[in-house]
């Protein structure tokens, strides 16, 4: 079977894993801190906080800008649900805006839907493609929120040369086994240029407790552990070092299903400005279904990301509007192996097999 995606695992992380058995430090040590400050400078911002998980940088976010009870937050319905989880977690409410054809945030929504009760909006740089960040900049100026980039599936995109992570108020990142890189379990990073909001992410994540007081059981406010391990750090600090090797890989057997793949199928397309880093390669089709069990048949794994819009899942029946553009893409999207360790063999029998499908 060519799986859908897959880690990469070398000796190195092997090697840095042992070192942490062997330490007998598992929290709160010094792969945390180093693989804090090599992410924020891959970023290129200041300040990095390692946390649990994606879901919960999502929430520390909102929770460190104050969001609460009477606030609004715009965001994708186009995205996966840990996205939209942590607003009525806060006692914010959820706005749900239709995507482009980039398949991310549609900006002239957002406008069409703010109102005086928005705090923030949470841009989704979905399947490693980042949103058009000039035009939501100049939103920002205009209507004064919060910007969140939810660069869960982004790691090392770029928009006119700047990275991922290093243009909103504060970005959170997944390291998900399936993402661009791993921590070889679950585990997440926030990052931002600001320093007090650094400062109240640190203290969220380990009981309200303030890391530059140095006092160990002070707490200054209600927090949580949301910390992450000293052994998924060491992993992810390895793996950091391969990151845009990893990302070239991608694109490149991208390339081939750029080139391979027939024009009845609609294949994702990389916008100006921006470097895609394809955590998936995401096609269209009206029988998404029947090649899904076609490629399944041929031994090749396939996903759908995502198949139910956010807004119109039962959790949030409450707070959606009809998102014409999201739910056709619903219907239609499939996405097809991508990950550094596919070979362009491997993608070129993909190719092969879509294509005999579609002209049957």
């Amino acid at each position: 079977m060519i799986q859908l995606s897959k880690p990469v695992i070398t000796e190195e992380m092997k090697r840095a894993v042992l070192e942490v058995l062997e330490s007998g430090r598992f929290v709160k040590g010094p792969k945390v801190e180093e693989f804090e400050r090599d992410f924020a400078d891959y970023c290129g911002v200041k300040y990095a906080t390692a946390v649990s998980s994606g879901t919960a940088a999502i929430y520390l976010a909102l929770r460190a800008l104050g969001i609460g009870e009477g606030d609004e937050v715009i965001l994708p319905s186009h995205t996966f649900i840990a996205t939209a989880e942590p607003i009525p977690m806060v006692g914010a409410k959820p706005v749900f805006v239709d995507v482009g054809e980039d398949y991310n945030i549609d900006v002239r929504d957002v406008e069409r839907k703010i109102s005086e009760r928005t705090k923030a909006v949470i841009c989704v740089h979905l399947y490693g493609q980042m949103c058009d960040m000039d035009a939501l900049a100049e939103l920002k100026e205009k209507y004064d929120f919060y910007l969140i980039e939810d660069a869960a599936q982004a790691h090392g995109a770029e928009f006119n040369g700047k990275k991922a992570g290093s243009f909103g108020d504060l970005a959170c990142f997944s390291f998900f086994p399936s993402k661009n890189i791993t921590v070889a379990g679950e585990g997440g990073m926030v990052v931002t240029n600001d320093d007090e909001l650094d400062a109240r992410l640190k203290a969220l994540r380990d009981h309200g407790r303030d890391y530059r007081r140095k006092e160990k059981y002070s707490s200054t406010m209600l927090g949580f552990n949301f910390r992450m391990p000293e052994i998924l750090a060491a992993v992810g600090i390895e793996q950091l070092k391969h990151l845009d090797e990893w990302n070239e890989k991608r694109r490149k057997i991208a390339r081939i299903y750029d080139e391979m793949l027939r024009e009845e199928v609609k294949k994702p397309e990389e916008f100006d400005c921006r470097k895609h880093v394809y955590h998936l390669y995401v096609i269209r089709t009206k029988n998404r279904d029947g090649l899904a069990e076609f490629l399944k048949a041929n031994g090749i794994e396939t996903g759908i990301h995502y198949p139910i819009p956010v807004h119109k899942q039962a959790v949030f029946s409450g707070y959606g509007s009809r998102l014409p553009k999201t739910e056709r893409i619903c219907s239609e999207i499939l996405s097809i192996p991508m990950h550094p360790l596919l070979s362009e063999e491997e993608a070129m029998y993909v190719c092969e097999k879509i294509n005999e499908f579609v002209v049957r």
